[in-house]
């Protein structure tokens, strides 16, 4: 009997690690409404992008109505009254960071609506800007002038490139993530849907993006809110998440051939919209998604344009 009752117990616990869920995560933050506004600053700062903004403050933010909090809403987004003559900073608009930092983590997005128009460059990211490319860069959300679909992109320091052949239904573009090429391109994957950026999510009511980080993979999932597929825990905030059940990705970065665990660190969560700069502004980008004149004019001049611009958030949930 001894020896049977050990065999059975030796049994038992060979088999207990794979009765627990490995991907589980749990809530650790839960930004909603007013949340937003305690969990993360806003950054007075000048834009790392040349883009045609100033960043505003919270004070300043609350006070001109570029941010506002009700129960189960929260916005940010760019002055749209003011015409700039040329020897003016730039149109004021909003950028706000986490006061927390983030490793190995799951976040959802449940966005709303996001900032839409020519001349916009929306973006929803992680990254340490102090210790910049060295931490790592996740770009979740990012385009520019209306240009879909999303993509979401690594930046790293050099020495971490990604497979060409992924198990993700996304399109990768460059697969090389270092900064010092090609202009900092970083190595993107874009999504497979239209539907996942711009004018095409927004009528779409918004929709989720979750991105999981760990020392293995990064990997990033899109539903949009008329998706019927979106996982109930991601829909309704559930107070665990484990990806693991949500299906093939549509974007994925393995540690294959990139040491996840030295090309990234403690990173805080970025959400901002800037106008022109380095990205949207480029005359061929700009002219090429059908915009009118030079991005910096359209700026200055046609404030109207951007009553659209603007990020709505139901909430942001981050597990770990």
């Amino acid at each position: 009997m001894p020896g049977s009752m050990f065999f059975l117990l030796t049994a038992f616990l060979s088999l207990g690690p794979a009765l627990v869920p490995a991907a589980t995560y749990s809530l650790s933050d839960n930004f909603v409404g007013d949340g937003f506004l305690s969990g993360f600053e806003h950054q007075a700062i000048a834009d790392p992008t040349n883009g045609r903004v100033t960043y505003v403050d919270q004070v300043t933010a609350l006070a001109d109505n570029l941010t506002f909090a009700s129960s189960d809403s929260f916005v940010i987004r760019t002055d749209d009254t003011t015409v700039l003559a040329a020897s003016d900073p730039g149109r004021n608009s909003v950028r706000i960071r986490s006061l927390k930092t983030y490793t190995t983590h799951v976040i959802v997005l449940d966005i709303r609506h996001m900032p839409q128009g020519c001349a916009t460059w929306p973006a929803a990211w992680e990254t340490l800007e102090s210790d910049w490319p060295a931490s790592g860069e996740v770009d979740i959300v990012e385009g520019v002038n209306d240009i879909d679909p999303n993509a979401s992109t690594l930046h790293t320091s050099s020495g971490c490139t990604m497979p060409s052949s992924r198990d993700m239904t996304g399109t990768a573009t460059q697969l090389d993530c270092d900064t010092a090429v090609n202009g900092n391109a970083g190595c993107g994957v874009e999504v497979d849907k239209s539907n996942s950026y711009g004018p095409g999510f927004n009528a779409a009511g918004g929709g989720w993006y979750v991105m999981e980080r760990t020392d293995s993979f990064i990997r990033v999932f899109f539903w949009s809110r008329e998706d019927s597929s979106v996982p109930d825990e991601v829909q309704n905030g559930a107070s665990t998440v484990n990806p693991d059940n949500y299906g093939t990705p549509y974007a994925l970065f393995p540690n294959t051939s990139c040491d996840l665990d030295s090309h990234f660190g403690d990173n805080n969560i970025i959400i901002n919209l800037t106008l022109c700069g380095d990205w949207a502004g480029q005359d061929s980008i700009f002219s090429g998604a059908g915009c009118p004149g030079t991005c910096v004019d359209y700026v200055n001049n046609n404030p109207s344009a951007f009553t659209d611009a603007y990020w709505e958030f139901a909430a942001v949930r981050v597990y770990e």
